[in-house]
């Protein structure tokens, strides 16, 4: 896929709708295609973030690691969702860990690179993080639910 290629694809996706021409031209330069394999892990939990993807296809698990037991599963990304967001939050770890359910295709930003651009360009960053604070709930509340749905103690309302 060529760069126009991919500004194109970015144009008509509804978290990049409504961006400054220039803008989605930086996002689409600085963004490259990986290919995953099932069973592949993307990130790990506390490693260094510096990256975001958007699934063209496929699925992956974001997920958190456990101590002991069974890795517990947050959510199961699909076609056309964003992940990653870490990268814009000091101290720049990743929050989750995210692992492929299946052969899956993705664009992968460079996330310094937007982060450099946020601090120069306050438009940009604003936008930018206008879309990933909703990313950053939906994926909390997620959490949130999975974590409240395993914890159900006698007597809670």
């Amino acid at each position: 896929m060529s760069n126009q290629s991919i500004e194109d694809y970015l144009s008509t996706h509804a978290f990049f709708s409504e961006l400054d021409d220039s803008f989605m031209k930086f996002l689409s330069d600085s963004a490259k295609e990986l290919r995953i394999k099932k069973g592949d892990v993307l990130f790990q939990q506390g490693e260094r973030a510096d990256k975001f993807y958007l699934l063209r296809n496929g699925q992956v698990s974001v997920q958190v690691p456990a101590l002991m037991g069974p890795t517990l599963e947050i959510q199961t990304l699909g076609e056309d969702q964003i992940l990653g967001w870490s990268w814009l939050i000091p101290p720049y770890r990743w929050n989750f860990q995210a692992r492929a359910v299946e052969d899956s295709d993705l664009l992968e930003f460079d996330g310094s690179a937007a982060l450099a651009r946020c601090e120069a360009d306050p438009k940009f960053g604003y936008e930018l993080f206008k879309r990933f604070a909703a990313l950053m709930s939906e994926r909390l509340d997620a959490a949130r639910q999975k974590m409240m749905d395993g914890w159900n103690p006698p007597g809670f309302a």
